[in-house]
């Protein structure tokens, strides 16, 4: 549903783009462009907002406050890996590397991939070539409805973990991007016995103490991401130890959605702090996917 809405979201504008510039460049050639790329500049705009709300929103977090430099350059390379990602791959790529169980146990933990708020699985094209050459089996999910309850995604997290846990033998490593972290502790809170089926779960930029932005949101997922929200609140007091794991969260200090920064973190985690890397970025930090990768590969 994400990559159709995306897919029209796209089309439409080229759409008014072309029809814009065939009226307006007889009369205008600089009108003409200007208005071509007053899409891009509000693009630009909420993105600046953002990351000037998010810098302001952190002077009095426990974490080191970035430095302007720091933020300047996250603002940009979020620029570009949110058009990579919103434009190209979840509209168009999503189902470009499909899911992979393989037909016999390779030996090796299997993994549960979990996209955050208005995303798909087209989020984690890059990291599952990675997990296969590893012998990690995996599935990507898609949270739908996408603006339904956060709740409402556990049973497809519970359909995932059943087939990657039968395909290996073995309890999964749940990876998981934002709002897909929530999803999980959501989805850990409403299967009991699902704290004996987890290895690990990792969370990359995940409001776990929710996020000042969920104020704005109109959606029924969004509002319960609000920073020290009712519905997050709730969750917070449901404290899982997972059995043979632990959870490991990563924050930044440069998240633009996911602010106050220590918002992200989660208290008896391993929380590990990635400066000057903005949210979507995070996905396709080199160092976070290290990480990422070892944890999934321990014992």
């Amino acid at each position: 549903m994400i990559a159709r809405w995306q897919q029209t979201i796209f089309f439409v504008h080229w759409l008014g783009v072309g029809a814009w510039l065939a009226w307006q460049w007889p009369q205008s050639p600089a009108r003409a462009v200007a208005g071509a790329l007053v899409p891009l500049a509000m693009f630009v705009l909420v993105m600046t907002a953002e990351f000037a709300l998010m810098h302001h929103a952190n002077r009095r977090d426990p974490a080191p406050r970035a430095r302007l430099a720091q933020v300047a350059a996250a603002w940009w390379a979020e620029l570009r890996v949110a058009l990579l990602v919103f434009g190209w791959r979840q509209p168009f790529r999503h189902q470009a590397v499909p899911d992979w169980l393989p037909p016999a146990p390779t030996g090796q933990r299997g993994v549960v991939l979990v996209h955050g708020f208005m995303c798909n699985r087209g989020l984690w094209l890059p990291w599952l070539p990675l997990l296969r050459e590893r012998g990690h089996a995996h599935i990507a999910v898609n949270l739908e409805p996408p603006l339904g309850s956060i709740d409402d995604y556990a049973h497809i997290i519970e359909a995932a973990v059943q087939r990657v846990t039968a395909v290996t033998g073995m309890p999964p490593v749940l990876l998981c991007h934002s709002m897909g972290g929530l999803a999980v502790r959501a989805w850990l809170r409403a299967h009991p016995d699902a704290l004996a089926r987890v290895h690990r779960v990792l969370t990359l930029g995940t409001p776990h103490g929710g996020t000042w932005l969920g104020r704005f949101s109109m959606a029924v997922n969004g509002r319960q991401m609000s920073l020290a929200g009712e519905w997050v609140v709730a969750l917070q007091r449901f404290k899982p130890q997972v059995p043979g794991g632990r959870f490991v969260c990563w924050f930044s200090n440069c998240d633009n959605i996911v602010f106050p920064a220590s918002t992200a973190t989660l208290a008896g985690a391993d929380n590990r702090l990635v400066p000057g890397v903005a949210h979507v970025e995070m996905v396709l930090d080199g160092r976070v996917m290290q990480e990422c990768l070892e944890e999934v590969g321990r014992g």
